[in-house]
């Protein structure tokens, strides 16, 4: 299938979870998540979830990666849509949110990081394919990001479902996920 195709279905299967259903999905994601051996981390990058768009929750990831690794500086994203690239922010209790069009919370600013400072990044995606390309919102916001990271960042997929067999659309700009995360399995790309 397309990746306009995969966009519309898993719209479709998001918006059906219901809340009990999906708590315990996220539940058995961050199961999941623990099992993985992470080298230890000084920048983390994730997205902030949103609840209108039904995203795998964020936070619980962030705590367990705080705990097992002191110190841990945590990077959320503002996008620019002037010229499609996002700029990347520390954090903290202190960070000040506010919503863009999209309702997806961002920083209002703060302290930026450097892209090839972060070594994990926590993506979010509508579906992915067996062989680790994603299926997002359809900007291209991260692949840019992505290209500019370093080449051993962990690029980590959170899905409520399991992979498609195959993503038909994939270009030369797509850069494939690491790991992806669902309730079920942990893939390893």
């Amino acid at each position: 299938m397309t990746k306009k195709e995969l966009r519309i279905i898993y719209r479709e299967k998001r918006a059906s979870l219901q809340p009990h259903g999906a708590e315990k999905m996220q539940d058995l994601i961050l199961i999941n998540f623990q099992q993985l051996s992470l080298p230890f981390l000084e920048y983390l990058h994730i997205y902030l979830p949103s609840q209108v768009h039904v995203e795998v929750d964020t936070f619980s990831i962030m705590e367990y990666l705080k705990f097992i690794n002191p110190g841990l500086r945590v990077v959320i994203p503002k996008t620019q849509w002037d010229d499609g690239t996002m700029q990347h922010y520390l954090y903290d209790d202190n960070t000040v949110l506010v919503k863009n069009k999209f309702d997806i919370l961002e920083p209002a600013g703060g302290e930026l990081v450097l892209e090839n400072q972060v070594d994990l990044v926590l993506l979010p995606l509508l579906a992915f394919d067996e062989k680790g390309y994603r299926v997002g919102y359809g900007k291209g916001f991260y692949d840019r990001f992505l290209s500019h990271c370093r080449e051993d960042v962990i690029k980590i997929g959170l899905s409520f479902f399991d992979a498609e067999k195959r993503i038909d659309d994939t270009d030369e700009f797509d850069i494939p996920l690491t790991y992806c995360i669902t309730p079920g399995k942990i893939y390893e790309f």
